[in-house]
């Protein structure tokens, strides 16, 4: 079950990243291309400054689902085997506290935020474009959890897997 979740949530998060992706280029190629012909758009930098935030906060929830982030592999796997279990353990425990008092300053943040707008588009509440933070948390904090099977699974095998190797030794192979 854990499984289908995971593959679920992985296309979710990585077709909206993409969207993300393709209509930040999209609106950063219009700003470029209205500015040259000499009609400014008045919304282009703070649109573009929202997008690129989003596809941070989305992005980093898809890489921590990958278990892509820059981690301490080595330092777990330098362990006694029975003292890496608990190392995991600890290690998520701090991740998921971290991005649970994100997520609930984030909910703080949106009622302080109150009718406030955007200051180019007055139409779009600055609700929704922060809503980034607390969403942003949630998806990080769901994708720790549909991962930690997997880093529990390797952390009582062989060791953890290094992302940051895993390129380098298929070279070396």
């Amino acid at each position: 079950m854990i499984g289908s979740a995971r593959v679920a949530f992985e296309r979710a998060l990585t077709a909206f990243v993409v969207f993300l992706l393709a209509g930040l280029a999209v609106v950063v190629l219009l700003g470029v291309v209205c500015r040259k012909l000499g009609i400014s758009l008045v919304w282009y930098d703070e649109g573009a400054s929202i997008m690129l935030a989003w596809l941070t906060y989305y992005g980093a929830a898809l890489a921590a689902l990958k278990r892509a982030h820059i981690g301490f592999p080595g330092l777990v796997n330098a362990m006694r085997p029975r003292l890496r279990v608990p190392a995991v353990w600890f290690g998520e425990a701090c991740v998921i506290a971290f991005f649970a008092l994100l997520t609930v300053f984030g909910v703080r943040v949106l009622a302080i935020l109150g009718g406030d707008t955007m200051v180019s588009l007055p139409d779009v509440p600055t609700r929704f474009t922060q809503s980034v933070i607390p969403i942003g948390g949630a998806c990080f904090i769901v994708a720790q959890l549909l991962s930690l099977p997997e880093v529990l699974r390797q952390a009582r095998g062989g060791g953890l897997v290094d992302h940051e190797q895993q390129p380098v030794a298929e070279v070396m192979k």
